[in-house]
């Protein structure tokens, strides 16, 4: 057992049931937000010296987490809709990659332009695969079509 606090004092307003809930829901937020504070996310070696500016890069950081956890969340409802897998790091299927994982996954493709020819280098089957999971928009921009 343990005590969760709330600042609603109305039982009728949240009920103990929904207060639960919300707080089982706030780990997915809190996920998010360890992402936005990851090295990798480049967010550290920013400077900002007027609240203006700290402000507009917040709401940015903010909507591209929002734009990250919407991407993940289709390419798993996808995924789990072909019933179906990626592989992981490891080499096992799993039905909710990560979306950096993806991201890392597709570092290795390249456009070349030469005179003449647009070609894309580097897009394996593998990564053929999972493109097919994500939207028309996206796969156009891998396959130069659209």
């Amino acid at each position: 057992r343990f005590v969760l606090a709330t600042n609603i004092i109305k039982p009728e307003e949240l009920p103990a049931d929904d207060v639960l809930i919300a707080y089982k829901e706030q780990s997915s937020v809190e996920k998010g937000f360890a992402f936005l504070k990851d090295p990798l996310f480049f967010a550290d070696s920013v400077f900002l010296k007027t609240p203006e500016r700290i402000e507009s890069m917040s709401m940015l950081m903010g909507l591209c987490l929002l734009v990250y956890t919407l991407a993940q969340r289709l390419l798993h409802h996808q995924i789990q809709w072909c019933n179906t897998g990626l592989k992981n790091q490891l080499g096992k299927l799993t039905n909710s990659p990560t979306l950096r994982w993806i991201f890392q996954g597709f570092q290795g493709i390249h456009l070349v332009i030469l005179p003449g020819i647009k070609q894309i280098v580097n897009l394996t089957d593998e990564r053929w695969w999972t493109l097919s999971f994500f939207p028309e928009s996206v796969q156009n921009y891998y396959l130069l079509s659209g």
